[in-house]
């Protein structure tokens, strides 16, 4: 084995050029479906995660017509004022399978305390929104039902938003706020969450008393929608099916005209996403497929020209005993170890660009063990093959005609 490693290393390195051109095609394979693959598992991974925040069996049902982009947020189109409070509740009591619900409002404004003026999402709701959207609380306590009734002027900050306008949670508790003229004390914040269904940084959003935000500060009799919480278990079809129901009737929408609310799950996210992910996998695929094939047709050709310019050292290892075997084993050595160095470097090089990937982006880290130990073999089994041709070839050589060719 060494003395085969000595020889495969000195007749690689003859031809340095055309050896490293040769593993620049594994490598480039091998880097590209490591890193696909890995971004892919880890893009998956983190909608999950989005999943896990969102909410226990989290079903919305929303005004206008929400279009998802493919990177996972959204907008509304279409009439977004003919969705009323008592739609909501109407949901909230008409779906057997609801647990609970909290309808909301949303809007975006500006808060300012002191000098600082931020932009913020406000977002009207009930207590129950806390439990609905699986809120945790850093600091303080969240609106209660007296306040809702009374229209009280209190709000919860989000993390950031709480973090940018006093310093931290700590600080913001007691103090005021302002939209506009309308000025509300901070009761509570918010532990951090994330971005939410459609797109929204929930750390970027002010959470009032939805009375409060419809009549002491937006006078609006129309609101955003309602989240429900489905009880384990439930269908979500079953859920859609009945709240459109509702909703159609209420609004009196006839059939075959279009629908001015969205429901979705949560779930409907990763669907949309996972279409996305599933194209970036395929385009992963393919280029690294062909970056395999070039590296192949390298090797291939790098073999061949082995073969031909080693004739000598083939009849000489021949004359002293070499069996044609010995010549085949040595010549696949040396393609499998040249295509196995480029895909184990390049499955360093892609381990390497993901760390930084992981560490400066949003995504959890994710490592596929079968997958890091799959490329290079994989990359291995390419050599092999490609060089069986070239070996074969060099087995086939005489020692008489060798020995004639070079006199």
């Amino acid at each position: 084995m060494h003395f085969g490693l000595r020889i495969a290393l000195a007749s690689l390195s003859t031809h340095k050029l055309r050896t490293v051109l040769a593993m620049l095609g594994v490598f480039l394979g091998a880097l590209a479906l490591t890193g696909v693959q890995h971004v892919s598992q880890a893009m998956v991974r983190k909608a999950e995660v989005d999943i896990e925040k969102l909410g226990p069996n989290l079903f919305m049902a929303r005004a206008g017509n929400i279009q998802f982009r493919r990177s996972g947020g959204g907008g509304s189109g279409g009439d977004v004022r003919s969705f009323k409070v008592a739609d909501a509740y109407a949901v909230i009591q008409g779906l057997p399978a609801a647990v609970t619900g909290a309808p909301f409002v949303q809007m975006p404004m500006q808060v300012r305390s002191g000098g600082l003026k931020i932009p913020a999402t406000l977002v009207g709701s009930t207590p129950e929104y806390l439990r609905v959207r699986s809120l945790e609380l850093a600091q303080g306590r969240f609106f209660s039902e007296q306040e809702l009734h009374d229209r009280a002027m209190v709000c919860v900050l989000g993390a950031n938003i709480a973090q940018r306008l006093f310093g931290g949670p700590d600080a913001a508790v007691g103090r005021e706020v302002y939209f506009y003229r309308a000025r509300l004390r901070v009761v509570g914040v918010c532990l951090p969450k994330g971005a939410d269904i459609v797109g929204t940084d929930q750390d970027e959003q002010v959470f009032v008393p939805l009375s409060t935000s419809m009549r002491r500060m937006s006078n609006t009799d129309f609101i955003t929608g309602v989240y429900l919480e489905l009880a384990p278990g439930a269908d979500p079809e079953q859920a859609r099916e009945a709240a459109a129901g509702i909703l159609r009737q209420r609004h009196g929408i006839q059939p075959g005209q279009r629908d001015d609310f969205t429901l979705l799950t949560a779930r409907d996210t990763i669907e949309l996403q996972q279409q996305a992910l599933d194209l970036v996998a395929v385009l992963g695929l393919i280029s690294s497929s062909v970056s395999f094939a070039v590296g192949g047709l390298g090797i291939l050709s790098i073999m061949i020209l082995l073969v031909r310019t080693r004739r000598l050292e083939i009849g000489v290892r021949r004359a002293v005993g070499a069996r044609r075997g010995d010549i085949v084993a040595q010549f696949l050595f040396e393609s499998g170890l040249l295509s196995g160095v480029g895909g184990a470097l390049g499955v360093l090089t892609a381990l390497a660009l993901l760390g930084v990937l992981y560490a400066l982006g949003p995504f959890p880290a994710v490592f596929d063990p079968l997958l890091l130990i799959a490329v290079p073999l994989g990359s291995v089994a390419l050599g092999l093959a490609a060089g069986a041709y070239p070996a074969w070839q060099a087995a086939q050589y005489e020692i008489l005609d060798i020995l004639r060719s070079r006199g």
